[in-house]
């Protein structure tokens, strides 16, 4: 490998460089058993992104207008333990939260079918905290998923 091959591998990042090397990692949710497109596939981060502001959203409105009094100075908190509870009631109860479900998203167990109330308030618990939700791996679920052994797929 000469210094262009080298520095060409560090700029776009190590799955290219181990493409390069004939290593195939295939289509994220493979290793899941899931389908690479439509109904059943991983969901995409654009939406799960998108799924999760429109939940905090809505939770920020129940927070400001229901539980602050007015004041803004509590409304972050009282949003993160909104949050937290419609999360587990929503994925705990249908598999999915206002957002997930305006997006086409749902949560479901790995092996497929709805996740069960400890894996729900495990995902929650690790999604509240948000770190884990940053952390991925390379079928694309974030460590909080992975914990909890859940995997969020296209409806």
């Amino acid at each position: 490998m000469d210094n262009r091959q080298a520095m060409g591998s560090w700029i776009s990042g190590p799955r290219s460089a181990a493409e390069d090397m004939g290593i195939e990692f295939g289509y994220r949710g493979e290793r899941l058993g899931l389908p690479e497109e439509g109904a059943g596939s991983v969901a995409r981060p654009g939406r799960r992104l998108v799924a999760i502001l429109v939940d905090w959203a809505l939770c920020l409105l129940v927070a400001y207008g229901l539980l602050s009094g007015g004041g803004t100075q509590d409304v972050s908190n009282w949003a993160l333990l909104v949050f937290g509870v419609l999360s587990l009631a929503t994925v705990g109860t249908v598999g999915f939260t206002p957002g997930k479900r305006l997006l086409g998203l749902r949560v479901v167990s790995e092996g497929g079918g709805r996740a069960g109330l400890g894996r729900v308030l495990l995902r929650t618990v690790l999604l509240v905290v948000v770190v884990p939700a940053l952390i991925w791996d390379r079928d694309g679920r974030g460590l909080h998923d992975r914990l909890a052994r859940t995997v969020e797929v296209r409806i």
